[in-house]
């Protein structure tokens, strides 16, 4: 493998990061934008509110990692996805969105989809917990297309 192709791959993996196929329970009714995740070992990620810089650094981390798999609009029809079993997760389904937690879905964007028994294609990423307002964001994102029509 060369130069080009080995980083093409690495960061193929890379954007597989954010968002796939995450679920589980009930939606957290009145959730609000400072809630915390907590780690798969109990550790929380730290609350924050969701500032305009944080909503457009998750535009642009939503664009370059997410889109790949789950597409521009969320429907889980991103080119990278393409060759996923199960594929990625489109976020317009509205049983879906009923059956998981905000806290469900920032933990997945964190740690991973096999962070909360879902597809391990979902990779983890790391660098985002440290930034709990990005996470926040990225959360209303994937919420915000479940509303959409």
């Amino acid at each position: 493998m060369n130069g080009t192709t080995r980083s093409l791959a690495v960061g193929a993996l890379l954007t597989l990061g954010a968002l796939s196929a995450c679920g589980g329970s009930k939606t957290d009714a009145g959730r609000s934008s400072q809630a915390a995740a907590e780690s798969p070992s109990g550790a929380a990620v730290a609350s924050a509110e969701i500032t305009p810089e944080a909503h457009q650094q998750a535009q642009q981390i939503f664009s370059t990692r997410c889109a790949v798999c789950h597409g521009a609009e969320g429907r889980g029809d991103g080119p990278g996805g393409a060759g996923l079993d199960p594929r990625p997760r489109n976020y317009h389904d509205t049983a879906w969105q009923d059956s998981v937690t905000d806290k469900e879905i920032e933990q997945a964007i964190v740690y991973g989809g096999a962070a909360v028994g879902r597809s391990p294609a979902m990779v983890a990423n790391p660098d985002l917990g440290s930034k709990p307002a990005i996470v926040a964001a990225l959360r209303e994102i994937v919420r915000n297309f479940g509303k959409e029509k």
